[in-house]
């Protein structure tokens, strides 16, 4: 599940040039590369720069062909393949993973659920197969959906989908858990600033920017088709940041968006108002990237009022919400957070 968010160019032209200088301690050293179906930007600043970035994308591409829907070897084609019928044996990081989807489904009641993965491929929003399903296909697969028939024997760390035909998608987990991944990596080679850039859908900024600044990320505009205009810009350092809209992935027939965060309830797109939706949380709380990752999903689909009481009842936890009458809900102090505010926006508390 693709998210859009981009980091302002200045920030990044302004580490580069860490890689002038001759202290070892502020080496620089950047790589891309197409890892989860995505572009990924690792970036690190210290002696053991390439090193760490190395490592943390062979850390990926083993994540990848864990958490795939489509390598048959994966462990998620294999929970799908054998839904129904058997127990699949997995690593312990999709077990993880799964375990934690299941928890916030819980927690927000079914707005969060990984199985819909037969509404997903009934639709196929962001493939050549697009298309608006009759009512008739919704209420078939719908039955299917339900984090309720996650079967989960932990002891043997294995996962059974309880019904044929049901299948996982860990789109808007994964990434997040792979960036908690690259900062294990990046503590172990003592890398204390950086930034970990995960497809545009996860991002970790470690410590500072080039004059020892908070990092600013720009967050995009939900509906402007400049890849430039942003709602504002977020300042972090030592945090992880996510975000969610209906603007990247989506087809438009006779006026109306379909987008691809799915109502698991519904079998439709989620249409509450909400278009975005960002998400940030302190790096000292555990496996921060991963659950910021589930929350704007989550949040997405709870709506402004229930978004906005989870995010509060959360300590380390902030975000806003951006609805598609251009207001923007935060919760408790992130307003403050927000700077260069687009004027097509306004605050709604």
């Amino acid at each position: 599940m693709k998210k859009f968010m981009y980091v302002l160019l200045a920030c990044v032209f302004v580490v580069s040039s860490f890689s002038a200088c001759g202290n070892s301690k502020n080496k620089y050293y950047e790589k891309s590369n197409i890892v989860m179906d995505t572009a990924v930007t690792l970036s690190a600043f210290g002696p053991n720069a390439k090193e760490a970035v190395d490592e943390s994308f062979k850390r990926l591409d083993e994540i990848e062909k864990m958490a795939s829907t489509t390598i048959e070897t994966s462990d998620i084609y294999k929970i799908n393949n054998f839904s129904g019928k058997a127990y699949v044996k997995v690593h312990p990081e999709i077990l993880k993973m799964v375990k934690a989807s299941v928890q916030y489904s819980k927690l927000s009641n079914g707005a969060f659920d990984i199985t819909t993965g037969p509404i997903i491929n009934l639709w196929g929003i962001g493939t050549d197969n697009e298309r608006l399903p009759s009512v008739e296909e919704i209420k078939a697969k719908l039955p299917l959906v339900g984090y309720e028939r996650i079967s989960i024997n932990e002891a043997e760390s294995s996962i059974m989908l309880k019904d044929a035909g049901m299948s996982i998608d860990l789109g808007g987990v994964a990434k997040g858990f792979a960036t908690d991944e690259v900062l294990k990596i990046y503590k172990k080679y003592n890398i204390e600033n950086g930034l970990i850039n995960l497809g545009t859908s996860s991002l970790y900024a470690v410590g500072k920017n080039k004059e020892n600044k908070d990092w600013s990320v720009g967050i995009k505009h939900p509906r402007s088709e400049d890849s430039n205009a942003f709602l504002g810009v977020v300042k972090i350092s030592n945090e992880a940041l996510s975000t969610s809209g209906d603007y990247e992935r989506y087809f438009i027939k006779d006026n109306k968006r379909y987008h691809h965060i799915m109502d698991p309830k519904t079998g439709y797109p989620v249409d509450n108002g909400v278009v975005s939706d960002t998400i940030v949380i302190n790096g000292d709380i555990e496996d921060n990237g991963m659950i910021a990752d589930i929350l704007t999903t989550t949040v997405f689909s709870l709506g402004a009022e229930k978004g906005i009481e989870l995010l509060d009842s959360m300590p380390q936890v902030s975000g806003e919400i951006t609805t598609s009458e251009n207001k923007i809900y935060t919760s408790q102090n992130f307003k403050e957070r927000i700077t260069d505010l687009n004027k097509d926006f306004k605050y709604a508390n």
